[in-house]
């Protein structure tokens, strides 16, 4: 099986993908597509796809069986409700697997926290916050960084563009200025 592959990023898609994005529905493509960006920044190849645990779940076993042999090494999976797309995940892997609990109406997102962040035994499944898939997208490039020199350095010249855009924010605010974050209260 080959996912579909579905990014603005074209350059972060032209070779092997790395890591797979996958969600239950294309209603969390809003959510998901924060993880893909992060991952195109990097330049690290992605694919990003549909696959439910509860509507295809010959998909998504063929998905995680086969993601090892197809060249993967990290796995985002959203979910929101029951959520179980993650933990099932995992439990067809050996890769890693990130999960994003997917904000919902009925309980804002707490069931799927919940659903993805207390596995069994022996079945991780590393958890991001609530919608955190841009987060999802910085672990999976951490886990790369581990043995991949060139994603640690931009890793590392991440970390420092943010520390000078926060001390950028709190002098401007310290000197009496303002800052895009920033608006007073009435």
């Amino acid at each position: 099986m080959t996912p579909t592959h579905q990014s603005a990023h074209q350059s972060a898609q032209a070779s092997q993908p790395r890591v797979g994005i996958i969600m239950g529905s294309d209603s969390d493509l809003p959510v998901m597509q924060a993880a893909a960006d992060l991952l195109a920044e990097f330049a690290i190849p992605f694919e990003l796809t549909i696959v439910s645990a509860h509507r295809t779940p010959r998909r998504l076993f063929d998905y995680a069986t086969s993601a090892s042999q197809r060249g993967l090494e990290v796995i985002i999976a959203g979910a929101g409700g029951a959520a179980h797309l993650p933990g099932m995940t995992a439990a067809m892997t050996p890769l890693p697997v990130i999960g994003v609990p997917v904000k919902t109406s009925a309980l804002s997102g707490q069931d799927s926290l919940l659903s993805i962040v207390q596995m069994p035994a022996g079945v991780p499944v590393a958890t991001v916050a609530i919608n955190g898939a841009r987060n999802a997208g910085l672990l999976a490039a951490k886990m790369l960084g581990i043995a991949d020199r060139g994603i640690r350095a931009q890793l590392e010249h991440f970390a420092e563009r943010m520390e000078q855009q926060v001390l950028a924010k709190a002098a401007a605010l310290e000197a009496g200025g303002n800052t895009s974050t920033h608006s007073p209260s009435g």
